[in-house]
């Protein structure tokens, strides 16, 4: 994971930033568990920025976590969804911003439907 990361790549940061947070085969480091986060963020990984968000919501700065749970509810994270829902609720959300994000996040959940895809999630629960 680590050669890959050092390539770039977002699923290699992201497990990287598991490790980290997990101490799991390393000693346990939050700054390098973000690091790995932002990067793999960057490189468009969804559960990254949706651990991003949740990072910045332990420290209470509920604006920054916000930016980050619309980000990836936009790519059709679910988690992140459910997430600003329960800030909207709170007023944390704008009605404006979070049915923009909802329409985004459909858009992003229809592109990503197959036959194909569909078939290989059924397979895959039995």
């Amino acid at each position: 994971a680590n050669k890959a990361a050092e390539l770039g790549d977002a699923a290699a940061h992201f497990q990287l930033s598991c490790l980290y947070d997990e101490g799991q085969g390393v000693e346990k480091d939050a700054k390098k568990n973000v690091y790995h986060l932002e990067q793999a963020a960057i490189g468009g990984h969804t559960k990254a920025r949706y651990n991003l968000g949740c990072v910045e919501e332990e420290n209470d700065r509920m604006d920054r976590a916000v930016k980050h749970w619309i980000i990836a509810a936009k790519l059709g994270h679910d988690d992140s969804l459910d997430n600003l829902s329960v800030c909207f609720r709170r007023g944390l959300v704008s009605k404006e911003d979070f049915a923009a994000t909802l329409r985004a996040h459909q858009a992003a959940v229809e592109a990503t439907k197959s036959p194909q895809r569909e078939a290989a999630e059924e397979a895959r629960k039995e």
